[in-house]
């Protein structure tokens, strides 16, 4: 029998598409959101059963009945106005390892999704889940705490999972634009620019959609009882490439597209593809990832797409839809700009919470 999980953070890219992928392998998902991101859709989903909740006001009401949570609610971007990092992410660390406590106690398995994120800036040799860690942004060094939280939590009753994923791309109901391999194949559709925002000498590992959907489905029929946190890196390491390689994929499969650097001195250009994490064209966040623990490890697993595929699976899906200027620069696709709106609006206040 399939076991009952609970998707906590279902309406944001990854939970999206989730919730449909385990429903299509059996699975009996219910699903949390508190709607940040519920209006961004590019394609339609039949959510309206998902509860509409903060993940900081989970109790533990919340979480029985079900095998396993998988939390993915959580802010993935910078500081903006007057917030600090702090105010941001020190939150997102305690709920996470509050709820990962819940399950604990309440016998629940626990699935995290990490990021390969957290090695950061890093030299040409490759990298495995015991090499340094050195984590560049707020975002990847709270990956890094909550892991290190669910590390102290675990014991020989609870063994927590931290996927460590690479680079997630490919379609959704709610596409993120702000990644890389989805805007420079949005912005060649609807531009015919592919417009890098650095030299695209970085080395980053990426990661299809349904393959990261794929590691969830496996962990959950897996039951290892190890006592102690698993920490897997999910990719496969041929699909490492710098984005300048990427760039160049996309531009050899849409006909009359070219490639365009960024001067990201000029008031002028699109605040959709500028990236604050970028100085003088240098991106320091580079590093070139393994992935043989998990296919030796993870019961079943093998990813099902590579870059090339999974790029050319993304154009041809964008082109069906009709994506075009007007939708690709949609702000609800873009997680600062959307989360910046509803805070100018006084939609949500400083603490990230709806203004009732």
């Amino acid at each position: 029998m399939k076991k009952n999980v609970l998707i906590i953070g279902s309406q944001g890219y990854l939970g999206s598409r989730l919730s449909i992928y385990l429903k299509q392998h059996g699975y009996n998902c219910s699903s949390i959101d508190t709607g940040f991101f519920k209006e961004g859709l590019l394609t339609s989903i039949d959510d309206t059963t998902t509860i509409s909740k903060d993940a900081r006001l989970i109790v533990e009401d919340d979480l029985t009945n079900f095998d396993s949570v998988i939390l993915l609610a959580g802010i993935s971007n910078d500081p903006f106005g007057h917030m600090t990092s702090e105010q941001i992410y020190d939150s997102t660390r305690d709920y996470a390892l509050k709820i990962a406590s819940m399950c604990k106690k309440l016998s629940i398995q626990f699935l995290y999704p990490s990021s390969c994120s957290v090695y950061g800036a890093a030299s040409d040799e490759f990298l495995n889940e015991e090499s340094q860690t050195n984590p560049q942004t707020p975002y990847s060094i709270n990956k890094l705490q909550v892991e290190e939280g669910l590390s102290l939590m675990a014991d020989g009753d609870f063994t927590p999972i931290a996927l460590r994923f690479g680079t997630v791309y490919g379609i959704s109901p709610r596409i993120r634009f702000d990644v890389v391999i989805n805007m420079l194949c949005g912005l060649a559709l609807t531009t015919k620019k592919i417009t890098l925002n650095s030299n695209g000498l970085a080395w980053r590992p990426h990661l299809h959609i349904d393959d990261a959907c794929q590691s969830f489905e496996r962990c959950l029929d897996w039951n290892p009882k190890k006592g102690a946190l698993i920490i897997l890196n999910v990719g496969q390491t041929d699909d490492n490439y710098q984005v300048l390689e990427i760039a160049k994929i996309i531009q050899s499969n849409v006909k009359g597209s070219k490639l365009n650097y960024l001067d990201q001195t000029r008031d002028d250009v699109n605040d959709f593809v500028k990236d604050r994490k970028i100085q003088n064209g240098v991106d320091t966040r580079s590093y070139k990832v393994l992935f043989d623990k998990i296919e030796d490890t993870l019961p079943g697993f093998q990813c099902k797409w590579n870059v090339e595929k999974g790029i050319l699976n993304l154009l041809d899906e964008l082109t069906k839809i009709g994506l075009n200027k007007d939708s690709f620069s949609t702000r609800e696709f873009y997680r600062l700009q959307q989360i910046e709106f509803l805070h100018k609006a006084k939609k949500i206040d400083d603490d990230l919470f709806w203004v009732k």
